[in-house]
């Protein structure tokens, strides 16, 4: 077995973060698997070296490891080209000119959570449209999905699917300004760096089934999945970086290493009390049938 971190470096690691590293790292090394560190850095506007560096020392002070050199996304553009090459000679890529204003304005469905669903007006356009609207625009490209269902197994929410073309729609691939998008450079990478288990948020759940897709147009293998309850703020709210919620730098000067690994140990049901304790200490009593399914303040 093999696990994987996967922070993006956009700013200092909040609690929610350090829940999941720290579950990931427990699921996979309590098993004997190793760890593979992996800094998703692919946005240039949000992502800087010297937060992927505040991540690693943070990292070690809560007492994780992995295994092997770090790994940047922002180094592996040519890998993603290739995957992408590989779904445009399926036929399966076609060019989004709509700016945001043109998709929010459009009458699209939108999921249970509020995300609009694309509406497709782009996969219509006649070559000459195309040609036309690249003279002024330069163009997003998404994958064009079909009506399927898409399930698995969750190793803590149980069965899940969506409808592709209903739930998902046709999603990015590439933005506009070239940057990959997230939905295929986390499969390449994964199968990449041999991830056979991803252990993230609940929030990522419903990105599984079009990763799933995505690896199966590609001939990749699909790892398994365990996607863990949020951690939220006292008011309800996810926590987020840019709001500073519950940051590491401000939970360092009320905790050590050991007492908040102990708190989140006891959120996850391992211990019976928040008490100091290391991850090594944690290993032989790590469990997926302890662990909490619904989100959580702490």
């Amino acid at each position: 077995m093999t696990g994987r971190f996967a922070p993006s470096p956009s700013g200092r690691m909040h609690l929610g973060n350090l829940w999941s590293c720290l579950l990931a790292w427990l699921a996979a090394r309590s098993g004997g698997g190793g760890m593979v560190l992996r800094l998703e850095d692919l946005d240039p506007d949000r992502c800087r070296p010297e937060y992927c560096d505040q991540i690693m020392r943070d990292l070690e002070w809560l007492g994780l490891d992995w295994d092997g050199a770090p790994v940047y996304q922002s180094r592996r553009t040519e890998i993603y080209q290739q995957a992408f090459q590989r779904l445009k000679q399926q036929a399966l890529i076609y060019p989004c000119f709509c700016t945001r204003a043109e998709r929010l304005a459009a009458s699209a469905p939108h999921r249970a959570d509020g995300v609009s669903i694309y509406d497709g007006r782009c996969a219509r356009l006649t070559n000459a449209a195309q040609e036309e609207l690249s003279r002024t625009r330069r163009p997003a490209w998404r994958v064009r999905v079909p009506e399927m269902e898409i399930c698995f197994t969750d190793l803590l929410q149980g069965e899940f699917g969506e409808n592709l073309a209903r739930d998902c729609g046709d999603f990015i691939l590439r933005r506009s300004d070239g940057v990959f998008a997230y939905q295929l450079a986390v499969v390449v990478d994964d199968a990449c760096m041999g991830v056979s288990q991803v252990v993230r948020g609940r929030d990522l759940l419903s990105s599984t089934p079009r990763q799933i897709w995505l690896q199966d147009r590609l001939g990749l293998p699909h790892p398994e999945y365990g996607h863990l309850p949020l951690l939220l703020a006292p008011d309800g709210r996810r926590l987020a970086k840019r709001d500073r919620d519950r940051e590491l730098g401000c939970l360092q000067a009320q905790y050590t290493a050991q007492s908040l690994v102990g708190r989140l140990a006891w959120a996850a049901n391992l211990i019976d009390r928040p008490q100091d304790i290391t991850p090594q200490e944690l290993l032989p009593l790590f469990s997926w049938e302890k662990l909490p399914k619904g989100d959580m303040t702490i």
